[in-house]
């Protein structure tokens, strides 16, 4: 079976440890209504990507450059479901090493209408097809976002290349160190071998067995780091990628000299709250159950979001002299970010302190550093993905403390919440965030050196101008 978070930290009723393990184990049973929500949320996911992500994006843009950026996003959602359902699912999610799963699954073997994936309480799982397409709308949207760091500059093809390229060569190792593990179902059986040992061989013998039950996992969640839906997996490594990117391509024609204003704010505006609707399935579904863990990742989403648009209006408010539609709407989509690793693990009131603080520093980030250094990330991918990712993924590990609200973190064997120590916990997730920096930076800067041999990353400087939707795709987005 295949699973998707480190830990289930949530309440204590749902709790699986060796009090359990000396009872009968019963067989692991598909869940009806855990099935349903997540029926759902896999469609609130994709929603966030075509058209939500597609529209954010698009309207951002120069009108010559809408359709290429619609295509950008689509033709990435279409080639990531062909190449997760291929060899993506098998690799991201079935043992191997701790760096990259196998080919057990590889053209979905063994994957049918009666195979189960687990959730986060052993014994209630899902049908595992469903976790099949629930993870792969996170491969789908994750190098989308990449695209609008260096949106109305790169040629198609070189999109073409680069999205499958960096799916196989960086998304799917980081999602296999971070989510993959064993599961309750296999720890607490291997528990329970070990409680019922009659002799100190066969004692022996079962905790060696549980022991490597343990070691089933990615490196990542080896080290103890924790990201409930994606703050390393999709937004730092998309983030980082991006800023590589907008380095790599170079500047827009023009950038710093000409008018570049979004063409559609109200696009804008459409796809991000299409965003937010479908995020609500990104955080709340990652729950992988329709109990109260999923509701506690859905208020967070909430407040979190709501607080860090209001935070980024408002510092603005004070900085320029007046709140920006664009500024709130880039505010909210920051709030998203930052609350994604933390959406089942804070307290909302902890969620709107991060939300507050996520605003104004992304903010930071895409003014002042962004014009300090002059690199041109179009639609500030890095600024708020990268940035809101870092912050919402050492936040996490702040705010996951009973103490502060949080939830703490679920320990299987014991049976109960585990013991919380800050500076373990700290240690860990900057240890996650160093991590998916490093791998996807370098990853990508070596994937689009190899693209621009190939074929070449930008088009010539006549068809740039011209725009993208002409000279890739022959068509406009607007015909009056």
């Amino acid at each position: 079976m295949t699973f998707s978070r480190p830990y289930r930290a949530g309440l204590a009723a749902l709790a699986v440890g060796l009090t359990a393990a000396t009872a009968a184990y019963a067989a692991p049973t598909v869940n009806k209504g855990d099935n349903a929500w997540m029926l759902t949320s896999t469609v609130l996911v994709l929603l966030m990507t075509i058209p939500g992500l597609a529209l954010f994006y698009g309207g951002l843009v120069r009108s010559k450059n809408m359709l290429s950026v619609l295509m950008h996003v689509f033709y990435t959602v279409c080639v990531v479901v062909v190449l997760w359902a291929l060899f993506g699912y098998s690799l991201a999610f079935t043992g191997g090493s701790p760096y990259i799963g196998g080919l057990s699954k590889a053209f979905l073997a063994g994957v049918t209408p009666d195979s189960m994936a687990a959730t986060f309480t052993a014994g209630s799982n899902i049908s595992e097809l469903i976790y099949v397409c629930f993870q792969m709308t996170f491969a789908a949207i994750t190098p989308a976002l990449i695209v609008g760091a260096f949106a109305e500059r790169m040629r198609f093809a070189a999109i073409a290349l680069f999205i499958p390229l960096w799916l196989v060569l960086i998304y799917l190792p980081i999602a296999h160190m971070v989510w993959y593990w064993a599961g309750p179902d296999a720890i607490v059986e291997a528990a329970k071998a070990v409680a019922d040992a009659a002799d100190a061989a066969a004692k022996t013998a079962a905790q060696a067995k549980l022991d490597e039950v343990m070691a089933d996992a990615g490196q990542v969640f080896l080290w103890g780091a924790i990201d409930f839906a994606g703050g390393t997996v999709v937004h730092i490594n998309a983030g980082i990628a991006g800023l590589i990117g907008a380095l790599l391509v170079g500047k827009r024609i023009g950038y710093g000299r000409d008018l570049m204003a979004p063409h559609s704010l109200t696009m804008t505006m459409i796809g991000a709250s299409l965003l937010w609707v479908g995020w609500f399935g990104f955080n709340a579904g990652s729950n992988l159950e329709a109990t109260g863990g999923a509701a506690l990742a859905m208020t967070n989403s909430f407040v979190a979001t709501a607080a860090a648009a209001l935070s980024w209006m408002f510092a603005e408010w004070i900085t320029k002299g007046h709140p920006s539609v664009l500024g709130a709407l880039s505010g909210a989509v920051a709030g998203l970010v930052a609350v994604t690793p933390a959406a089942g693990y804070a307290g909302p009131m902890g969620a709107i302190v991060l939300g507050l603080v996520v605003g104004v520093a992304c903010l930071f980030f895409v003014t002042v550093v962004k014009n300090s250094f002059g690199y041109d990330d179009s639609l500030d991918v890095f600024g708020v993905h990268c940035v809101g990712g870092i912050i919402g993924a050492l936040g996490t590990g702040i705010l996951v403390s009973p103490a502060l609200g949080g939830t703490g973190i679920m320990d299987y064997v014991a049976g109960k919440v585990g013991d919380y120590d800050m500076v373990t916990q700290m240690i860990a997730q900057g240890k996650a965030v160093l991590t998916t920096l490093v791998w996807s930076g370098v990853g990508t800067a070596i994937i689009l050196k190899v693209i621009d041999v190939i074929v070449g990353l930008r088009p010539s400087i006549e068809r740039e101008r011209e725009g993208l939707d002409l000279t890739d795709h022959t068509e406009r987005a607007y015909n009056m």
